[in-house]
């Protein structure tokens, strides 16, 4: 498989990750870590990979890699802080009630099950997350959602929108009607923004949506005429 880089830098890069493939190394399968070592590998022998974040098997889009020990404390720092802005595209069954709106609950991870669950009130285990959405398109049938995550929990757009009634399409785990492609679910990491390593300045970088049926319904009418 051919490495999407999106960014890079001698201190980090930035690939986009399809659907259907894990973030970390792992023994059993391929992984996006395994094809970054493989990539800095051919450029030289001493390879150094830093993970700060990741993106679940079935989701696609961006993943910042660090290639330093020092980049991975400031992009660690700004995760930790909340200090990068991720922004997602989602497509969701129905038409919401609300335009736009930020959604908060609670939500707890539930490890024998491997899902989040989400309620209004707190819970002994469970944590506070919210998001921020904007409709971008919206049909009776689907919606096409920008959707900014203000905590990182585990399963947090996924478990929040199913929720409010719209789970995304294609996310059996979570209870969507509709299927989609094997393996894969209609959320696209589209956007980090955050201040760049050893630079003050704030670095927005994009990508492209997913080359597939149900994102060419929706998306390739939103990077064409939105700005976001």
């Amino acid at each position: 498989m051919r490495l999407s880089i999106v960014h890079e830098t001698d201190a980090y890069l930035i690939v986009d990750k399809p659907s259907g493939l894990i973030t970390e190394m792992n023994p059993f399968e391929d992984s996006l870590e395994n094809q970054v070592k493989e990539y800095l590998s051919r450029q030289k022998r001493k390879v150094f990979i830093g993970v700060v974040h990741r993106l679940d098997k079935v989701t696609s889009g961006i993943v910042l890699f660090c290639k330093k020990k020092s980049a991975v404390k400031h992009f660690s720092a700004l995760f930790e802080n909340r200090a990068i802005q991720k922004t997602y595209l989602a497509v969701v069954s129905g038409r919401l009630s609300f335009p736009s709106r930020s959604l908060a609950n609670y939500l707890e991870k539930d490890l024998k099950n491997k899902k989040a669950l989400v309620s209004d009130t707190k819970g002994e285990n469970s944590k506070s997350c919210v998001l921020f959405y904007r409709t971008i398109e919206a049909s009776n049938e689907r919606s096409l959602l920008l959707v900014e995550p203000k905590t990182g929990r585990y399963h947090q757009i996924r478990a929040q929108l199913a929720y409010s009634g719209h789970p995304i399409i294609g996310d059996k785990l979570y209870n969507s009607p509709e299927r989609y492609l094997p393996g894969e679910i209609c959320l696209h990491a589209y956007k980090l923004q955050f201040r760049d390593f050893g630079r003050d300045t704030i670095l927005e970088i994009k990508t492209k949506y997913p080359d597939k049926v149900v994102w060419d319904n929706y998306a390739r009418r939103f990077t064409c005429g939105q700005k976001v």
